[in-house]
């Protein structure tokens, strides 16, 4: 069985198809092709792909490489990956007979009633495959909040729901997540709005800052642990679950719609975002905390300071700081 990587049928797809189907064009390829002959050939590698799946053989006759039909390469690569696949199906399904198993015994077991409700979840390996898991039992709501917008980063809590979403808004499920204003600056979280809300999904953004949540069905909960995002926890408790979805849901109402591009949205936001920084300088928190709290790098909240001390005319942080007192501003607005 020929093993290939996924770098390498990344080849064969961008290269090795079209130089395949140029070769049986024009019917054959020149061992001196400027394109796999001479330094540094442009298509080499890809030529030397095609050749060791048997796609290509030299032809004395011709005195040229020449195309093989792709059945038999075909059958050598794609049916053990499919017979690999069944197997590996097989295995899950075993797997999962024998952890049923131990959720049978656990649920019966006094350790399962001495903690209750809720679950912890110790490991970063073991938090996203089991919220993936929950994720895929959803079939009404699922609400998310993530205060910080790196969706390409491979950190939060939420970045492990966006593998499965897609599936879910196909059946139906209804998507609500929620961002703090400052997602709208990053690229990765435009593209992924973009395309969720396309498929029905709904997203906000809020100036306030929050915390990481995701409920489903209104059933259970998730949140990660205190300072620590190798801890979660899921919450089966309904009155707590139902007391959470009331806080998502009152940051809900006050967020504003993601897609939202006109001039008026746009000055909202903007002053809200102001505000806020505004609010982080007369509470005296430190820049690390304040930019935590507004969702932005440390450098971009200096720049925020700086453009406040430019409107008021200040100096220093503590002339900022006096002059706005002065001006009868609050931590309120």
């Amino acid at each position: 069985m020929a093993d290939y990587s996924a770098d390498q049928r990344a080849l064969f797809e961008a290269e090795a198809i079209p130089l395949y189907e140029e070769i049986v064009a024009a019917g054959g390829l020149k061992t001196d092709d400027e394109r796999i002959a001479g330094h540094e050939p442009p298509l080499k590698a890809a030529f030397d792909l095609l050749v060791d799946m048997s796609l290509l053989h030299f032809d004395e006759g011709v005195d040229q490489w020449v195309a093989e039909d792709p059945t038999a390469a075909q059958a050598r690569v794609v049916s053990p990956l499919s017979v690999e696949g069944a197997r590996l199906i097989e295995e899950s399904s075993q797997w999962t007979r024998g952890f049923a198993a131990l959720g049978v015994a656990w649920r019966s077991s006094a350790a399962s009633e001495e903690r209750g409700p809720f679950t912890y979840i110790r490991s970063k390996k073991a938090i996203s495959p089991y919220i993936l898991s929950l994720v895929s039992e959803c079939h009404e709501e699922l609400l998310t909040a993530q205060p910080q917008a790196n969706r390409d980063t491979g950190r939060g809590l939420t970045v492990t729901v966006a593998q499965a979403e897609r599936e879910l808004l196909a059946r139906g499920v209804r998507s609500l997540t929620l961002y703090q204003h400052s997602a709208r600056r990053n690229p990765a979280t435009r593209e992924y709005a973009a395309a969720v809300t396309e498929l029905g999904g709904e997203i906000r953004t809020l100036d306030e800052f929050f915390n990481r949540i995701i409920v489903v069905d209104r059933r259970v909960a998730i949140i990660p642990g205190p300072d620590d995002l190798s801890v979660a926890m899921a919450i089966h408790e309904p009155t707590v679950v139902a007391y959470l979805v009331d806080v998502f849901m009152r940051s809900w109402e006050r967020g504003r719609p993601f897609g939202a591009r006109d001039d008026k949205a746009v000055r909202q936001i903007a002053a809200e975002q102001r505000a806020m920084t505004m609010r982080m300088l007369i509470e005296g928190h430190s820049d690390p905390v304040s930019a935590k709290r507004l969702g932005v790098s440390p450098r971009t909240y200096a720049g925020y300071i700086a453009d406040l001390k430019d409107e008021f005319d200040a100096e220093t942080r503590f002339q900022l700081g006096y002059t706005i007192g002065q001006q009868g501003i609050t931590a309120d607005g």
